[in-house]
């Protein structure tokens, strides 16, 4: 599905790769409906257009971010990511064909655990989402889902035993989300993943899962072998939800208690006047 987003949508900075991949000569890409021209100038500076105008650029946290609009705020601030000791693990990129506001949605599900993600995040009959605390940060402007916790199998490549793995869920802008989670090195310190989301369209999108962690044994390759297998097996879901885009009215889809942070990314979806990649638009 094509057309123009709407400011609400336009005024966020967006990542639309890895900066260390930006190309020598000119290449194409596109975001919110919009083609993007990338090029390097002649002192090797990474140079976005778009119907004939210059965007702004980022490199931040190894990857290269864009705005089409006028953001009040810089790209998303990870404290994180500048502790020496952690890795910076980018983990590629995946095409789902479904509306990127789903994506983030998804990604802040624990219910589905057990059923997706079978022997890996979750397994019966450690099915139950046990009640967690959901809040808009309004002096942040920010989504966060705290005090939550889920028996899983194996939460990470360093796990060797089935833990219950504590979690906190950060959505820092409509298609940018956090995942804070229990480091099995470090018993006061917290892994990050995050979730990079880039719109293509209102029905087509790239993400990109980036990971912060303390992890001195996995090796990259298995780190980025696990995070592919976890979004992969979301994708098959996210590709077959109907509708493809994400309803924002209370009644379009009917929540439980498991689905708290949904509800309130919603919310806040609306207060915000997104409409670009939910069903209120394509109506």
């Amino acid at each position: 599905m094509t057309g123009p987003a709407e400011k609400a949508a336009l005024d966020h900075w967006y990542c639309i790769g890895l900066a260390s991949a930006a190309p020598a000569t000119p290449t194409a890409n596109r975001l919110l409906g919009h083609d993007l021209a990338l090029r390097r100038d002649a002192a090797g500076a990474i140079v976005i257009e778009a119907a004939g105008k210059t965007l702004p650029v980022r490199e931040r946290y190894g990857m290269l971010w864009t705005t089409l609009g006028e953001p009040a705020r810089d790209v998303v601030d990870i404290p994180e990511a500048e502790e020496a000791d952690r890795r910076f693990v980018p983990c590629g990129s995946v095409v789902v064909n479904a509306s990127g506001l789903r994506i983030v949605e998804n990604f802040l599900d624990m219910a589905h655990f057990p059923y997706v993600h079978t022997g890996v995040l979750g397994a019966e009959p450690h099915t139950e989402v046990l009640h967690y605390t959901t809040e808009i940060r309004r002096d942040v402007d920010e989504v966060w889902a705290t005090n939550c916790q889920f028996f899983q199998p194996r939460a990470a490549m360093s796990a060797k035993d089935g833990i219950m793995t504590q979690y906190m869920y950060r959505v820092a802008t409509p298609f940018v989300t956090l995942l804070y989670k229990t480091c099995p090195n470090f018993a006061d310190r917290w892994d990050v993943i995050c979730l990079f989301v880039q719109p293509i369209e209102q029905d087509r999108s790239r993400a990109y899962p980036v990971l912060f962690i303390l992890d001195d044994v996995a090796s990259r390759t298995s780190l980025i072998a696990f995070q592919q297998l976890i979004f992969l097996q979301d994708r098959i879901i996210l590709e077959n939800q109907r509708p493809r885009l994400l309803p924002l009215e209370p009644r379009a889809e009917i929540p439980t208690r498991a689905d708290a942070s949904s509800v309130a990314y919603r919310r806040w979806l609306k207060e915000k006047g997104i409409t670009y990649g939910t069903a209120e638009r394509a109506a």
